[in-house]
């Protein structure tokens, strides 16, 4: 029997919890900046700014999303925000800029962060206004103070830049040479045509190796992430049916996502049913679903900053096709043998390469190729099977990296039979050859997409699937959907 608690004790309870919650966040945040200053260097000046926003259409911008790198340094989420770390500080090694509460703009546009909550939130205790950024910059690399930070704090880094060994560091975004510059190649460059005693350097390896390995409070983070967006895929399962729109399916699932407290989707919804399972960021989700379809969702949310990244593919009807079944069980089979790649040690490149080897096998065995020591098999595997997940659903790090425990990632091979694919070969005397051999096979397995994918936590032991709720093998999805609720009729 359950003893009734006092409303006022449940109240406190919740509370305590949030107060917890945020200040767990705050200590990772403040432990992350200063891992971050130990790798800079007590000569350097780090500098990361917030994302601009982005027009929509005449006066309606996008809906707001934070710099990946100033969120993981500052937890803060608003526009206008920019980040200082002097490592060779005596006392204020963190400067954080947002900008002044505006009572009329919030009433337009909603409210910002007093100096005060920004301190909460990020842990930071030296906080001045957004207009003063660029003077605070102007100050430190003509070895003036400003804003609490005297000539006596930042001594070591004034000694620095007298001597010519001064560093100004920031996540450079990359770009091709014909791009125009970002908004922080503007700032570095005006920062070296105006001042001397430095050089500039790119931090983002630096933040690359840190966000790489998740603490302990982004792992639990994502795992709720992943439960969310794990639910929001059942749902998506329970509204698929012959008969209704693709809509239908996502809309059951961002309303989990919301309903949740997700930020939002970690990337947009796809789903795609019938021909639409074969294009990989196929957008419109607007067919209308037929028994028979196979249909591909790949749908996760945003929750706290954190994006895991999961799809399945399942029949409509709630029964799988024999070539259905044919492709469906080839893709499985890659995705659980290069999982046993997936260790301390190995590497995203060997995991792909591992569901390279099983699917070539299997598109030989089905007649889809001729070759597997080649690349046919690309004709019908087009992407990689394996990224980092993180704050951004494709997170920073290098695919050939050795794997270590407390990084996040996805496995996820795929198989996607479109006859425009031989039909736009060149007809070479090989291409025809191989095109007369494998026809038979493509009109077969015609217009079927498949694609599986999981989100893992790498440990000591193994990888940890953060995603394992929704069913995943043909006899699991099958039963699954043997028990969706009937659609409501029309009275």
């Amino acid at each position: 029997m359950l003893r009734r608690i006092p409303l006022a004790l449940l109240l406190l309870v919740i509370a305590s919890a949030g107060a917890a919650s945020s200040a767990e966040l705050t200590d990772d945040l403040t432990a992350r900046r200063a891992r971050l200053m130990d790798r800079l260097g007590p000569d350097a000046l780090f500098i990361a700014t917030s994302a601009p926003t982005r027009l929509y259409s005449l006066d309606i911008d996008y809906e707001y999303r934070q710099d990946s790198n100033l969120y993981y340094l500052t937890g803060i989420a608003q526009s206008e925000t920019m980040l200082v770390l002097m490592p060779g500080n005596a006392t204020r090694r963190e400067i954080l800029f947002v900008k002044d509460r505006d009572p009329v703009q919030e009433h337009w546009r909603g409210r910002s962060l007093s100096r005060d909550q920004a301190t909460g939130r990020s842990g930071i205790r030296t906080v001045l206004s957004t207009s003063q950024f660029e003077p605070f910059l102007a100050a430190m690399l003509t070895r003036s103070g400003f804003g609490g930070v005297d000539e006596k704090d930042a001594a070591h880094f004034f000694d620095a830049l007298g001597a010519g060994r001064a560093r100004v560091a920031a996540p450079i975004d990359g770009g091709g040479v014909k791009d125009p510059l970002t908004p922080m190649q503007q700032l570095m460059s005006r920062l070296r045509e105006r001042y001397a005693g430095f050089q500039t350097i790119d931090a983002s390896p630096f933040l690359t190796d840190l966000r790489l390995v998740k603490t302990p409070y982004e792992q639990e983070v994502l795992r709720k992430a992943a439960a969310i967006s794990a639910d929001g895929q059942l749902a998506g399962m329970r509204a698929a049916r012959p008969g209704a729109y693709e809509y239908e399916v996502k809309a059951a699932i961002e309303a989990v996502h919301r309903g949740r407290g997700a930020v939002s989707w970690a990337y947009p919804s796809i789903v795609g049913s019938g021909p639409n399972a074969t294009m990989l960021h196929y957008p419109e989700a607007d067919r209308q679903m037929q028994a028979g379809d196979l249909l591909l969702v790949d749908a996760a949310c945003n929750f706290g900053y954190m994006s895991p990244d999961i799809t399945r593919t399942y029949p409509v009807g709630g029964t799988f096709t024999s070539p259905q079944r044919d492709l469906y069980g080839i893709v499985l089979q890659a995705q659980d043998e290069a999982l046993g790649e997936a260790r301390v040690g190995s590497s995203l490149a060997a995991i792909h390469n591992r569901a390279v080897a099983v699917i070539k096998v299997g598109l030989l065995k089905l007649g889809l190729i001729t070759d597997t020591t080649g690349e046919q098999y690309r004709m019908w595997f087009t992407h990689g099977a394996s990224h980092y997940i993180g704050i951004d659903v494709h997170d920073v790090g290098e695919r050939t990296r050795a794997l270590q425990a407390g990084m996040t990632f996805v496995i996820e091979p795929g198989i996607y039979i479109r006859q425009s694919v031989i039909d736009a070969l060149p007809r070479t005397p090989e291409n025809l050859a191989l095109i007369d051999r494998i026809q038979p096979a493509v009109r077969k397995y015609a217009d079927l997409g498949v694609r599986v994918e999981d989100s893992f936590l790498l440990q000591d032991g193994g990888a940890v699937r953060l995603t394992g709720s929704v069913p995943r093998t043909i006899e699991d999805i099958e039963a699954f959907l043997r028990k969706r609720p009937a659609p409501a009729t029309a009275r």
